[in-house]
């Protein structure tokens, strides 16, 4: 994406370790205009009854989220492109979207329809974009949606969404539709795009189609791929590549206008996606939804004032980060119930964050998983000889009890995925990998399960957290402030602490949604810190 290298990246700050903590969509999205963490939100599925659109109104986040708290401060609010799912040609006014200034949205069921998108302004009817390419639409809306913004002379945040690389999908109706089909494809390139790309193949990285499975789980009885379906995979990541290119070339016409405008010296534009993605990594076909990096590990390059030029940082950041980092750009203040903090944008600021060593990740998913493609129909199989020679003929098959807890912790000396490595291919916590290692499994120069033991400690905060203790977990842990890192925990003077009177994440069963019943051990609710029904205070 040269125009992404040209306008962001030599001109603005990668944020190289930027995680999204909920691996699908919608559950992100509402992340980013809530501030709030998935289990604090909850919105956890792309669909009814667990998520999409009319969920999100129903909790009453319409009235509460990033636009309106913004436009109450005096902001003006302009967004193009896809916003939830389920957000549909039948419900866009029920209610309309809180907040906003000007608006032009993708609907359902054609928002992932590369050719055939609908889109619905302000408080009009739904237009339809038939043969048009949708990526080139959303870019015109964008521009105009700018023209109008800069015309208003105020402070403004403008949102521009498309929905590239993602794959086509046809749906002969909204999922809210008895007897809704979907047909899932390639993504679609604009025609100048075509014949871009087309020696390259999906990487061939450690965790690629592996020779012995990997991960946990319904994932680690996945077959090996055959080189048939390498093959549509290898075209299916040329398809990505091509379609990213108009998503470039907006990102140009983008800066050109604020050039023109002449704000392109007192605008921030900040750079991401909702998710990553999957091809053929850890067995997997095409798609997302899993706490493997390539589905949570995103981009984020932020440009603009003060914002130190072509420059990296390892500062581990995250979505739920987002919010707050809006508000601290603009001037205004934070509120009390996010689960971030603002992410620093000024060198002085970024070497001061990098010293204190924030490091934890808070990764959570509930529900179902499932393939991208004509090879979806794909589920775990006890013979590993399984062909996989067959394409889907209907809608792509899911796998179910895809729910899970995981902390991804990094740092300069180390960088666990709760405790594997970072291929993510080793598991040092199964059966076979500590009977290979001789019962002597070691990390960190001492035996593992005492590591393990102050993760389950740390995932059994995240999991349940709010505001300060999502961001600051080992200080709910060490309300002292004494610990501040993994390796600090490491201590020996917590042994007793954490492998004797810490309670351990369990699940009491398996489900699709966020049912805090099923969900095991509380370290918080409320803000008061909990255990075994006690406030901190009287047992700490």
């Amino acid at each position: 994406m040269p125009f992404v290298a040209k306008h962001l990246m030599t001109k603005g700050t990668n944020y190289k370790r930027h995680y999204a903590t909920t691996a699908v969509c919608c559950p992100s999205r509402a992340t980013i205009w809530t501030g709030l963490t998935a289990h604090r939100h909850n919105i956890t599925d792309v669909n009814p009854p667990w998520g999409g659109y009319p969920k999100f109104a129903a909790l009453g986040h319409n009235e509460n989220y990033v636009p309106v708290w913004l436009q109450e401060e005096g902001v003006g609010m302009y967004y193009t492109g896809k916003l939830f799912n389920v957000h549909t040609v039948t419900n866009y006014d029920s209610p309309y979207p809180g907040g906003f200034t000007g608006t032009d949205f993708l609907l359902d069921p054609y928002t992932y329809n590369y050719m055939n998108s609908t889109f619905q302004s302000g408080t009009d009817e739904p237009v339809s974009y038939e043969g048009h390419y949708s990526t080139d639409v959303v870019a015109e809306k964008g521009f105009a949606l700018l023209d109008q913004a800069v015309q208003s002379q105020q402070q403004f945040f403008l949102t521009i969404a498309p929905i590239a690389p993602h794959c086509n999908i046809f749906m002969n109706g909204s999922v809210l539709a008895e007897n809704h089909t979907f047909e899932f494809t390639a993504p679609i390139a604009a025609n100048r795009h075509k014949h871009l790309f087309s020696e390259v193949k999906t990487p061939r990285t450690e965790n690629f189609n592996p020779d012995k499975p990997s991960g946990v789980s319904w994932v680690r009885q996945l077959p090996q791929i055959n080189d048939t379906v390498i093959d549509y995979l290898d075209d299916f990541y040329q398809a990505r590549l091509q379609a990213l290119q108009a998503v470039d070339e907006l990102v140009d016409g983008l800066f050109q206008r604020l050039e023109s405008y002449g704000l392109l010296n007192n605008t921030y534009v900040i750079y991401s996606s909702d998710n990553g993605y999957h091809i053929a990594n850890h067995r997997l076909l095409a798609g997302k939804s899993t706490s493997f990096e390539e589905d949570i590990h995103v981009p984020l390059i932020i440009r603009g004032p003060g914002v130190p030029e072509n420059h990296t940082t390892n500062l581990v950041t995250t979505h739920t980060d987002l919010a707050p980092t809006f508000f601290n750009l603009l001037g205004v203040p934070l509120r009390p119930e996010f689960d971030g903090k603002p992410i620093p944008v000024t060198q002085s600021g970024l070497e001061t964050a990098l010293r204190e060593k924030h490091e934890h990740v808070n990764v959570e998913y509930w529900g179902f998983a499932g393939a991208e493609g004509v090879y979806s129909c794909v589920t775990p199989a006890a013979n590993l000889k399984h062909t996989l020679l067959t394409p889907c003929l209907d809608e792509p098959s899911l796998i179910k009890h895809n729910t899970y807890k995981a902390l991804r912790i990094i740092s300069e000396d180390y960088d666990l995925h709760y405790s594997i490595d970072p291929g993510q291919m080793r598991n040092l916590l199964s059966e076979e990998e500590v009977s290979s290692l001789n019962n002597t499994a070691v990390l960190l120069g001492m035996p593992i399960q005492k590591v393990v033991a102050r993760l389950d400690a740390l995932l059994l905060v995240t999991k349940s957290c709010a505001r300060e203790s999502c961001a600051r977990p080992w200080s709910s842990l060490h309300p002292h402030g004494d610990v501040s890192t993994l390796e600090d925990a490491l201590s020996p003077l917590y042994d007793h602490f954490y492998e004797v009177e810490q309670r351990r994440v369990v699940f009491d069963r398996c489900e699709n949604g966020y049912i805090i019943e099923a969900e095991g051990p509380q370290f918080e609710r409320d803000g008061i810190m909990c255990r075994d029904g006690l406030p901190w205070d009287t047992w700490v």
